[in-house]
């Protein structure tokens, strides 16, 4: 059976190939920073204490995290051109979907790094005059966030993998790059097996990022 593959066409498949990469590295980078904004903000309003804040927040974060995210893509892809009448775009649309969608995910993440740190810490700062942001702001969330650098990171590598949902509306992330040059060349068995490679160097190379970061952190510890 593998007598039959021919490599020898990814030479010349490699400039799609990085292109359709580099808008999943580009997507997987502006999904993490966005979604770890708007989650460390939703984290903080359910901490809050406000009544109605923390409510919005959580059921924010309640219906994000009970759709399925291929169907948030194809429902922000779909019914938003038909609500404002502009078509937005798969490149701009998978942003956009991705970073809303990762924030209730990186919310609960940030959540427990805050509830992590010693309620002791909140009190001392507020004694001393702070108000409750200014102490998240300067005393909680710098440390938490150094607790919480692994599983932030592991998020980010499933947002990559995810990455490849794209395909459903046609962006041209690393998949769709790879079958559209699989069907150019005649060699989409070759093209599959090679961009599974780059998930998996890609992938593996972040899981050896998150363990020694776990190391590092225990070691500060």
């Amino acid at each position: 059976m593998f007598s039959t593959l021919d490599f020898s066409v990814i030479p010349l498949a490699l400039p799609a190939i990085f292109k359709g990469l580099a808008f999943s590295l580009e997507l997987t980078l502006i999904a993490m920073i966005g979604g770890v904004i708007l989650g460390t903000l939703l984290a903080l309003a359910r901490l809050s204490g406000g009544k109605w804040l923390g409510r919005a927040a959580k059921f924010y974060v309640d219906i994000m995290r009970s759709i399925p995210l291929l169907m948030m893509i194809l429902w922000f892809f779909f019914l938003i051109p038909l609500l404002t009448g502009q078509p937005i775009g798969q490149e701009k649309s998978a942003i956009i979907t991705f970073t809303l969608f990762q924030a209730a995910f990186y919310s609960e993440i940030m959540r427990a790094g805050i509830q992590s740190i010693p309620r002791g810490q909140v009190n001392a700062a507020l004694a001393i005059g702070m108000t409750y942001w200014q102490s998240m702001g300067h005393v909680i969330l710098p440390q938490a966030f150094r607790n919480m650098v692994p599983v932030l990171l592991t998020q980010t590598f499933v947002l990559f993998q995810d990455t490849s949902l794209v395909y459903a509306i046609g962006a041209t992330d690393l998949l769709k790059a790879a079958e559209n040059a699989g069907m150019l060349y005649g060699r989409t068995v070759e093209m599959y097996l090679f961009v599974s490679l780059i998930y998996f160097a890609i992938c593996f190379a972040l899981s050896m990022l998150v363990k020694y970061m776990n190391k590092r952190i225990a070691i500060i510890r």
